[in-house]
């Protein structure tokens, strides 16, 4: 386990702290990360332009736990003005506590990862 964020009350750059996490997850150095930031929304958008990563909002324990078992999502990223404090243990553990269920999910899964590596389309 490892924390990427920051220790102080000074304003900083989500986007920063997001891409840390989702590189050690793209990596290897860990199967899972977990974001926080005001609403997870920003967190979620960033971690998502790391090829392999796999990042969701979560609100609640059911979503946490279907973006696993469904999306077989690696990165949980939680809002802390939309949580409070048990909420995010709660969402957090239903997150880790899950497992991807494959199936029909994994014919999905593997279409939005083919996407990681389609060029980018400039204008």
């Amino acid at each position: 386990m490892s924390d990427e964020g920051t220790s102080s009350e000074e304003s900083v750059d989500y986007p920063d702290f997001a891409i840390s996490v989702a590189r050690r997850v793209q990596q290897g150095q860990y199967d899972l990360g977990m974001l926080v930031c005001g609403t997870g929304i920003g967190m979620a958008m960033a971690a998502n332009k790391i090829g392999g990563v796999r990042a969701a909002v979560a609100h609640d324990a059911l979503t946490a736990r279907m973006s696993r078992e469904h999306n077989d999502a690696n990165v949980l990223a939680m809002g802390a003005r939309v949580l409070n404090g048990y909420q995010i243990i709660e969402v957090a553990e239903s997150f880790l506590s899950a497992q991807f269920a494959g199936g029909r999910h994994r014919r999905r899964v593997e279409k939005i990862s083919e996407l990681d590596q389609e060029p980018k389309h400039k204008e």
